[in-house]
């Protein structure tokens, strides 16, 4: 079925939901997951870093969280028994998502799973979606994860506590 599928990682609960659910495919597919996290260099965090500081200090650690990220996520994988490669890309001012697709089509993606934070109405407007671009936009078939609401994630834990009760008793 599948045997490349492409994860984003930005650290948001949805993109964690996101690498969970395609862990969970790959290990049913026999496909290898590939991480990617990408970052923009050209972004300052609030525009007034002297461009010195920006580069020695900032910079790195961008990258440095961007790598530690992926670390985290290829272990999380890795636990579970899917192959992973991860992957940290600048997108040097492109958009992120066109950088995703990119990637996509260069690694042999034939699935994307991507975290969505599901914003409507104004919110989606004034922030955009990454993930609504990848899926426009993308040469393979795009997977849109939401992350749980607290009342999933509660229901949820009581149904699994309850299973544990009737299952003990």
């Amino acid at each position: 079925m599948y045997t490349n599928i492409l994860v984003p990682i930005d650290g948001s609960a949805t993109s964690e939901r996101a690498l969970l659910e395609a862990t969970r495919l790959a290990r049913q597919c026999g496909a290898r997951l590939r991480l990617i996290h990408v970052v923009d260099p050209t972004r300052r965090i609030s525009g007034f870093e002297r461009p010195e500081v920006y580069v020695h200090d900032i910079l790195p650690a961008i990258l440095k969280a961007g790598t530690a990220l992926l670390t985290r996520a290829s272990e999380t994988a890795a636990a579970e028994g899917v192959p992973v490669d991860a992957t940290l890309r600048e997108s040097l001012g492109e958009r992120i998502a066109d950088v995703i697709v990119e990637h996509a089509a260069g690694c042999g993606a034939d699935l994307i799973v991507i975290g969505t934070h599901g914003r409507r109405g104004f919110n989606r407007a004034l922030l955009g979606s990454e993930a609504e671009q990848v899926l426009r936009t993308a040469p393979v078939p795009v997977l849109m994860v939401k992350a749980m609401d607290a009342k999933a994630t509660d229901a949820k834990a009581a149904d699994a506590k309850a299973a544990d009760a009737q299952a003990s008793g």
